[in-house]
């Protein structure tokens, strides 16, 4: 993963990152690798760190990343 030490967030934002996480895997075709998981974590990371706080949006950006990384 990489290297968010130094991120930090109030709980409220952890919570909207953790329900973007659930739903953009719950979106994906079986079988979800962890590769996947990772890639979608990191982007939603990013996207908190930037400032974004709709759960939608960082759900969307995350799996329009991984798309992009799939090809």
């Amino acid at each position: 993963m990489k290297d968010f030490s130094n991120a930090s967030f109030p709980p409220e934002v952890i919570s909207v990152m953790e329900e973007a996480l659930d739903a953009a895997v719950a979106s994906l075709p079986e079988p979800v690798h962890s590769s996947h998981v990772q890639a979608l974590a990191e982007a939603i990371l990013r996207a908190a760190h930037n400032g974004e706080r709709d759960p939608i949006a960082l759900q969307r950006l995350a799996l329009l990343e991984l798309r992009l990384v799939q090809r």
